[in-house]
């Protein structure tokens, strides 16, 4: 891809995201506007705004170069964060929405009645959205640096930037706007090259013939760690999807239960559709490019397949749409995740500590804005690349083994305490937190490198025992208004209720 593409690429979708969230500023006017778009998002807008937001680089780069390295194996990462989806419509999703709260904190606050557990929930989404963050930041620059040959500062700080003024201008209702068209940008941006790649392909003549075998078969190293990684994967993306805090707070944003399972639906079909190119592109990657397997650079297969099997004026426009694409998903999954940290700290601002009473919501969500962002900017300036993928499956698992037990036993058990609530999330989160620490600063081998490299087997066990033990030990301290919040979670709107 020529340099001129690349930037081309960058700067019309840097453009067009900072007008279409600019239109949020014209019309967010309340706090409800700011947090939850005024619980006003219909479910096809929603449904469209939360795939833009949860297809990441790790979608839209990452499962291409894991099919192309290891083979079909890999198809786990696509199928567990779709299925996720359908655990969160199941189990999660109407009930939520009822709650009336505008973040996992509130959620916790609301159900066990605790500022102890509302603390340690504010922590650990802190911690959630860094994990997101920090390498969306780092594939960023490295992206523009591989593309254009600017320097890798410059892509991490134009993508902070840029979600910065979106969540600044409009809040949550900017970013739906941008984020939803984002996901038809990333769609078209995978579709259309595909269908001229493989046009080109059935047509070549030159590629050598693969077996049918050998589709299946790993490039890279196989390791005979391989079943429990794949197990691990499984837990961690099936049911960390409902605990990540970008994801859960759009569903505050229905205007009710029936449209959140609704919104839930759309979001289903529209990932089930996105997830078959990138598999695709990964297919052809090992007829035309498996020379990048051995290089470590595996990941840029979906940009560089337009220049290898086209070339020429139509392969570079094919890239540079790919590139828009891949920048999108950074901005995407960014502003996501900053929303969702925005929204929990800007609370705590507003509410609690030394600036109590003197923030305005709106204005403390702002200055929060500017805070989640700047310290992992900081982090992805001076410190060694994160392999997105690796990243995102450590803050899955560590969603998975914390906000996944409050969810599903706080909705589901009346049984659940302050005391058990806490201990979950602070001995869950200790087990999940662990892995990545010590896999980035020791990088242990054998078991231990094993277990730590996908912790979720069983750090999410530790997370729910913890809960429901603690519960039971402490079952005197169930709340004494538990009987009338699980019914306000579990009673349809359109009954009449006095909801307070």
């Amino acid at each position: 891809m020529s340099p001129g593409a690349a930037i081309t690429a960058i700067v019309v979708v840097a453009i067009a995201t900072v007008t279409i969230g600019a239109l949020g500023l014209r019309i967010s006017r309340t706090t409800s506007d700011f947090y939850v778009a005024s619980r006003t998002v219909t479910p096809a807008l929603n449904g469209s705004a939360i795939s833009g937001e949860y297809l990441s680089a790790a979608s839209f780069l990452g499962i291409a170069g894991l099919v192309l390295t290891f083979g079909a194996d890999m198809l786990w990462y696509p199928i567990g964060w779709t299925t996720g989806y359908l655990l969160l419509l199941v189990f999660v999703a109407a009930p939520l929405r009822r709650s009336g709260a505008y973040t996992i904190p509130d959620f916790a606050q609301v159900r066990v009645r605790s500022d102890g557990a509302r603390l340690a929930s504010t922590w650990l989404v802190v911690i959630v959205g860094w994990l997101y963050l920090m390498p969306q930041f780092q594939g960023a620059g490295l992206t523009v640096r591989a593309t254009t040959g600017a320097p890798s500062w410059v892509g991490t700080a134009l993508v902070a930037v840029i979600v910065v003024i979106n969540v600044v201008s409009g809040g949550m209702r900017s970013i739906t706007f941008v984020q939803a068209f984002q996901y038809w940008l990333k769609l078209t941006a995978m579709l259309v090259p595909l269908v001229f790649l493989l046009f080109a392909w059935r047509g070549d003549g030159t590629p050598p013939p693969i077996a049918p075998e050998q589709w299946f078969e790993p490039l890279g190293a196989a390791t005979p760690e391989s079943l429990y990684r794949t197990y691990s994967i499984i837990i961690a993306t099936f049911l960390g999807t409902m605990g990540l805090p970008h994801v859960v707070v759009r569903f505050y944003t229905n205007p009710d239960g029936r449209a959140a399972r609704r919104t839930t639906l759309i979001v289903l079909a529209l990932l089930g559709a996105f997830y078959l190119l990138p598999t695709l592109y990964g297919v052809l990657g090992r007829v035309y490019a498996p020379d990048l397997v051995d290089s470590g650079a595996a990941d840029t297969v979906v940009l560089e397949l337009p220049t290898r099997i086209l070339g020429g004026v139509a392969g570079d426009a094919l890239a540079a749409l790919l590139m828009a694409g891949a920048f999108a998903a950074f901005l995407s999954t960014s502003s996501g995740v900053t929303m969702a940290l925005a929204g929990v700290v800007g609370q705590g601002l507003a509410r609690r500590g030394p600036w109590r009473g003197r923030l305005a919501p709106v204005t403390a969500l702002r200055w929060a804005a500017v805070l989640c962002v700047a310290v992992p900017l900081v982090l992805a300036l001076l410190a060694q690349p994160i392999p997105v993928a690796n990243s995102v499956v450590f803050a899955f698992a560590l969603a998975a083994s914390t906000f996944c037990p409050l969810l599903v036993l706080g909705i589901w058990w009346r049984g659940l305490t302050a005391a058990g609530a806490i201990a979950g999330l602070v001995g869950g989160g200790l087990a999940a937190t662990s892995a990545p620490i010590l896999t980035l600063v020791a990088r242990p081998e054998g078991v231990v490198g094993t277990l730590m490299s996908q912790p979720a087997a069983w750090s999410v066990p530790i997370g729910f025992a913890l809960m429901i033990g603690v519960s039971l030990a402490t079952r005197s301290r169930v709340p004494a208004d538990v009987s009338r919040t699980m019914v306000r979670l579990h009673t349809p709107e359109h009954l009449p209720l006095d909801r307070g």
